[in-house]
């Protein structure tokens, strides 16, 4: 059974509940403007707090189906701001074992290591705990330090998908990566 915390060297990953709504608007609120280039479009019902404790809601629903599973990053020394969030989507069981990784970081956070920890414990819980074979990460070509993350984790360029996905109103490439469970 998964953890509600798991703790690398410097982090606490956690999954959500509807007391870190707060917390999770302050951290989308706080990155606004930094997220845009990455994101879609977002509504300003999406800052508030009684939307994310409705998303926590389907979030928890979509975890106990097995088809999700998400972490809200804290460093250790601050349990009560949160600094990235990974979520695993999309997870199919059965012959596929499956999931697409997504992962956000806080602007003033870059550089210093910490999504490549937070993602790397997070990979070793889907492949050990959920016993996932493969695990896709999709990325505009034009985020370079997000490639470069998944490549130092060992992920391996798959291709190019054309149109991806809408981020901030318009259709984007991403490129697909992918990082294997060999031991599944």
């Amino acid at each position: 059974m998964l953890k509600e915390t798991y703790k690398t060297n410097r982090l606490f990953l956690v999954q959500p509940n509807v007391n870190m709504a707060s917390q999770i608007v302050d951290f989308y609120s706080r990155n606004r403007d930094f997220f845009e280039v990455f994101d879609p479009l977002r509504p300003e019902v999406f800052y508030k707090v009684s939307t994310h404790k409705d998303i926590i809601k389907r979030e928890l629903e979509e975890v106990k189906q097995k088809r999700m599973l998400k972490f809200w990053i804290y460093k250790i020394e601050d349990k009560k701001r949160i600094i990235g969030m990974i979520n695993f989507s999309n997870i199919v069981l059965g012959s596929f074992l499956s999931c697409t990784v997504g992962y956000k970081l806080d602007e003033f956070e870059q550089h210093k290591g910490y999504m490549t920890e937070a993602l790397k414990a997070a990979i070793i819980i889907v492949f050990k705990e959920l016993k996932l074979h493969r695990v896709e990460a999709n990325i505009m070509p034009h985020n370079k330090p997000s490639l470069e993350l998944v490549k130092r984790l060992g992920f391996e360029n798959e291709g190019l998908a054309k149109n991806y996905l809408k981020i901030n109103g318009k259709w984007e490439d991403h490129v697909h990566m992918t990082i294997l469970n060999d031991e599944v």
